[in-house]
């Protein structure tokens, strides 16, 4: 038994990077998705936030497992040449979880009080000024909470990345080592559940060092306390 246990985790953790990748990958085109839909939902053009709107319901109106499909066998005989597995996924998966971060940054970002865009307004900031000294810092402590789960829930989606052959951890528990050692499926999916339960708390750690960071920038914490207004008001006059 232990002999196998070894064997489980080597090959597991073959496709463990394949799994990092995919979820970085994805991970960061859903944070500039989010950004820059979730900003076009606010914008103050008619057209722009119904094309924002258009992406984010039709991206989180329908199935991952429909859009990956969609993107891997369908779109190539469209575009006449055939997409690598991994970067259709990645492709997937920042696409999807992009819609649901853009609702988190338009959510943040028009829970500011209205008082804070005001100040900037006395402060004779343009809007660019006010959206990212005042407002965005701001937002970001509370889009970040909201983006750790998401993000968790992008690499549990990397999981359906086994559907189209790509040989992520999934993967190799599945097709190489159920088939093989089916008396011993328990053990083999209860490695691929604490690979990816480490994997989930290395997200979440980063995304609490990210929470301390914005919290400082938009003087929630020590030795900021007095607020974004308020300190850029001490700046401008000293």
């Amino acid at each position: 038994m232990s002999d196998n246990i070894g064997l489980f985790v080597e090959t597991i953790s073959s496709g463990l990077l394949l799994t990092v990748q995919a979820t970085v990958g994805g991970i960061l085109i859903a944070t500039v998705l989010s950004f820059a839909f979730g900003l076009a939902m606010l914008s103050g053009s008619r057209v722009v936030r119904a094309f924002a709107r258009l992406y984010v319901e039709i991206w989180r109106g329908t199935s991952e497992v429909v859009q990956l499909m969609w993107i891997y066998f369908v779109l190539p005989v469209l575009v006449g040449f055939q997409i690598v597995p991994l970067a259709a996924g990645i492709i997937v998966l920042g696409l999807n979880h992009g819609a649901y971060g853009a609702e988190i940054v338009r959510g943040a970002i028009s829970a500011v009080p209205k008082e804070q865009y005001e100040g900037g307004v006395a402060l004779n900031f343009t809007r660019t000024q006010r959206m990212l000294r005042i407002i965005l810092p701001q937002a970001l402590v509370e889009m970040v909470p909201p983006f750790n789960n998401l993000f968790i829930q992008l690499l549990k989606g990397s999981s359906l990345l086994t559907i189209i052959t790509v040989h992520e951890m999934t993967y190799q528990a599945r097709e190489v080592l159920v088939d093989r050692f089916i008396s011993e499926a328990a053990t083999i999916w209860t490695i691929v559940l604490l690979f990816y339960l480490a994997l989930a708390v290395l997200i979440t750690l980063g995304m609490r060092m990210l929470e301390r960071w914005t919290a400082d920038i938009a003087g929630r914490r020590p030795p900021q306390r007095r607020g974004v207004i308020a300190t850029l008001t001490a700046r401008r006059a000293g």
